[in-house]
């Protein structure tokens, strides 16, 4: 089936009891059990499994073509079950993107003498120089958050397999929609349910769908279980209703997105634009090689620096200055001002995530705050 009809039907049953065609929201925390103290279903704990957060389970799984998914009550959740998996002493190779992740295993997992180096996998020369003896992980970000840069999953992911490394990558910006890891090489993908998958702003969530269910994969749902990092049921539900209309609001950011880039790129206020999807871009070739379209996220250099991304920041009057990223409506965020060590994001840099409305509103809006 095409992507579209997986999006609408996967995870969805009709409610056994009632007929329902939308499934309902199973609150509960426990499950019964009969006469003879059996279960009567697979259930037995919501921390260890809920008939709602299974189907989104399933659902997520069936977008990528993988054989099991793990939900999470965040998106750093599902990261630090990955990092937690992994045996003491192990080297992972961390994109230089999201900070948080950085920020996590070196103030969280340095303290379990997991080594890590940050590096712009990009750069395929750099990331093979940084494969060590007893690198574990390969942490791959593409298109990264804020720069937009984009690593050929295919080809990192063999040196890191050569290597006997697992690959995970985080694919929240494109989704399954625009990038399927598992399909270029990776044993992971990773999201931040709180953004594209959900759409809508209202959700905090996230997920690793893995392409086996392998020995790695089981530690990973062990971790799931026995932490207790789950997301509610009515997390699960809405991110379930966020990803029955996910294909046809990914391509609408990415076309106004777009859009909205190629207006930028020939501002002379603008001394760079960071989108892959277009032709100028560095990354152009390698996007353009694994996804279908280039995501609704986007980055810019002010030629004043600071004092001019901040100045931009401050007038625009549709964007909504906030951090975060794949909701309906447009955000924009002077990075710089919101991360902490190791992060490395530059003065002059502002990121925009372009929403669903209409590209010309978007681009009047940036006019006008430019002027």
């Amino acid at each position: 089936m095409k992507i579209e009809t997986i999006a609408v039907h996967a995870g969805l049953e009709a409610d056994p009891t009632t007929g329902a065609v939308q499934p309902p929201i199973h609150l509960s925390t426990t499950f019964s059990r009969d006469t003879k103290g059996e279960l009567t279903s697979e259930f037995i704990y919501s921390r260890s499994g809920n008939p709602t957060r299974r189907s989104l389970e399933k659902c997520l799984a069936a977008l990528e073509g993988a054989a099991e998914c793990a939900t999470f009550s965040s998106g750093m959740a599902a990261a630090n079950a990955v990092f937690q998996a992994l045996e003491p002493g192990a080297h992972v190779i961390l994109s230089d993107g999201y900070y948080g992740t950085g920020k996590m295993l070196m103030d969280v997992f340095s303290r379990w003498t997991v080594e890590c180096s940050v590096v712009d996998t990009s750069d395929i020369a750099a990331f093979r120089g940084a494969i060590r003896k007893n690198t574990a992980l390969v942490w791959i970000e593409s298109p990264t958050n804020p720069m937009i840069r984009v690593t050929d999953l295919a080809e990192v992911s063999a040196l890191a397999h050569a290597a006997g490394a697992k690959v995970v990558c985080d694919n929240t910006v494109p989704t399954a929609i625009l990038q399927r890891p598992l399909d270029h090489g990776c044993d992971l993908s990773m999201y931040s349910a709180t953004k594209f998958l959900s759409g809508h702003g209202d959700v905090l969530g996230g997920a690793l769908v893995s392409k086996t269910n392998d020995e790695f994969f089981e530690r990973i749902r062990m971790i799931q279980t026995s932490a207790g990092a789950v997301p509610s049921p009515f997390e699960c539900w809405l991110t379930l209703r966020g990803i029955r209309t996910l294909p046809y609001r990914v391509r609408a950011h990415s076309e106004n997105a777009m859009k909205v880039a190629a207006y930028l790129e020939d501002h002379p206020a603008i001394a760079g634009v960071n989108y892959p999807g277009l032709p100028g871009n560095w990354h152009h070739a390698v996007a353009k090689k694994q996804m279908t379209m280039f995501g609704g996220l986007l980055s810019i250099h002010m030629k004043g620096g600071r004092d001019a991304a901040m100045q931009l920041a401050s007038r625009v009057r549709l964007f909504t200055r906030a951090t975060s990223l794949g909701g309906t409506e447009s955000l924009i965020e002077h990075r710089a001002s919101v991360e902490a060590p190791p992060a490395r994001t530059p003065e002059d840099l502002l990121r925009l995530s372009i929403g669903l409305e209409h590209p010309d509103d978007l681009i009047e809006d940036l006019k006008q705050a430019l002027a």
